[in-house]
């Protein structure tokens, strides 16, 4: 059996949100790409705004890690397979350390830790606390066994005097390396809005934002510390998996990928092409009208950012509404919802959109959906069979008007949907639905795709793509 071997790997996590753990790990990715290490990064949990950041800081795409989604088998085949190669592999946790999706912390950022064999750096906010530092750290090391804390980061540091008592006591009581100390507003320029809030494709300056978070961190931080937690990783060897090649294009797929909707997993799109889709890239921005395709799809994003540009771009949104009307299969996860309801109401002001969807979007300032989701397939739908378990999850700060006459095929028992008990709304070879799913956790969803695309019939009782004219001309 040929073998590979998992490279230098650590884990950026943290007691808490908010600790500066994405900061650090994009500062990371970016330092070690320039000492001219191949970096893989990978986010643990769902998220698609901190992995935008990491992919353009490391120069390789981020990758998820969600065991709720993806299944912790498929979770290890992606890292495995993603790995090997890399010089080093940076993964950022989230939340606190031991948060996980139960009372017993299963699917916290410390189980993946354990099941990825990687040691952990601890990134702390020491704000207000000296010689109690060494109790909390010592709590985290103690608190799940095998869970391997290698190191320490000190954010929020008031000065010289108070980062020498918080590492005297580290040193002392945890006996493990403070590899850094970030004094208090460092990055106080570098504020959320620009990092937790909006993704690297959507920031007017983000690669000046990732050029001075990495000279702060090179600043501050022990690089070569932390490669030494890296390289001090338990041995990791994988069976070398077998190269699958993508199936020649017979269909093409078209993907709304652009500064408005741009939350699409990697594996996602790798899915649809080995499935034998070329994907053809369209901007709901610029775009005057589809291009020759056989599907859609329509990904997440912030399209409450650019209402005016998309309300005033009325030749597309024509052409993506007569292409539904001409049973074009087409995907709508969120954002893409949003854009093929009638209008969206953000302050009082309603922006049109496609109007395929007879419902309008209400914007809130508190989030509407937010969290995983698990969902049952209840009706007749062109991408899914009926019974069938989905997972995914859902963060939204809108809603609809007015579903109730919507063909609603998903019954979700975790989480809101679209009315808090339903999803997935069906029109023609339409499925738009509130819930982002991962390609690893629907394995089927990207060969029905595919297959739609080509006119197969993967679910009755649709017509599909290749049935168009006969439909029209019946």
């Amino acid at each position: 059996m040929i073998e590979d071997r998992i490279p230098p790997r650590v884990m950026i996590a943290a007691p808490a949100g908010r600790s500066g753990k994405t900061t650090v790990s994009i500062g990371l990715c970016s330092l070690f790409r320039d000492m001219g290490l191949k970096v893989q990064p990978f986010k643990k949990g769902p998220d698609y705004i901190d992995p935008s950041w990491l992919t353009a800081a490391s120069g390789n795409n981020c990758r998820n890690l969600d065991a709720f989604m993806m299944g912790e088998k498929r979770l290890l085949k992606s890292f495995e397979t993603s790995s090997p190669g890399a010089g080093i592999v940076i993964i950022e946790g989230n939340m606190g350390l031991y948060d996980g999706i139960d009372k017993n912390g299963k699917g916290s950022s410390a189980h993946l830790s354990r099941l990825l064999k990687t040691p952990v750096v601890l990134v702390v906010n020491t704000a207000r606390m000296t010689r109690s530092i060494a109790a909390l750290v010592r709590g985290y090391q103690d608190f799940e066994p095998g869970t391997e804390i290698l190191g320490v980061i000190l954010n929020n540091v008031s000065g010289d005097r108070h980062a020498s008592k918080l590492t005297d006591a580290i040193e002392r009581y945890c006996r493990i390396p403070v590899l850094g100390t970030i004094p208090k507003n460092a990055y106080l320029n570098i504020s959320e809005r620009h990092l937790g809030l909006v993704p690297f494709r959507e920031s007017e300056s983000g690669g000046a934002i990732i050029r001075r978070i990495a000279d702060i961190t090179a600043q501050y931080l022990d690089l070569d510390g932390i490669l030494s937690v890296a390289r001090n990783a338990q041995e990791y060897p994988v069976k070398r998996r077998r190269t699958i090649k993508d199936k020649t294009p017979r269909v093409r797929i078209g993907v709304v990928f652009d500064r408005v909707f741009n939350f699409y997993y990697p594996e996602n799109l790798e899915a649809l092409r080995a499935s034998g889709a070329e994907l053809v890239m369209i901007d709901s921005l610029h775009d005057r009208t589809l291009p020759n395709i056989d599907g859609l799809y329509i990904g997440g994003g912030f399209p409450e950012l650019h209402l005016q540009g998309l309300s005033a771009n009325r030749d597309l949104m024509c052409s993506v509404v007569q292409a539904i009307e001409d049973y074009l299969p087409v995907y709508a996860e969120c954002a893409g919802l949003m854009y093929l309801c009638g209008g969206i109401r953000l302050n009082g002001r309603l922006h049109t959109m496609a109007g395929v969807i007879p419902s309008e979007v209400v914007l809130s300032k508190r989030p509407q959906g937010h969290g995983y989701v698990h969902a049952e397939v209840a009706g007749h739908n062109p991408f899914f069979a009926a019974g069938a378990s989905i997972r995914g999850h859902e963060f939204h700060y809108s809603r609809l008007t007015g579903p109730e006459g919507l063909n609603l095929v998903l019954n979700v028992t975790r989480g809101r949907g679209v009315n808090g008990s339903m999803d997935g709304i069906v029109y023609k070879n339409l499925f738009a639905s509130y819930l982002h799913i991962h390609a690893l956790g629907s394995p089927e969803w990207a060969d029905n795709f595919a297959a739609l695309a080509s006119g197969e019939k993967v679910h009755e009782p649709y017509l599909y793509h290749s049935q168009r004219k006969e439909a029209d001309n019946g």
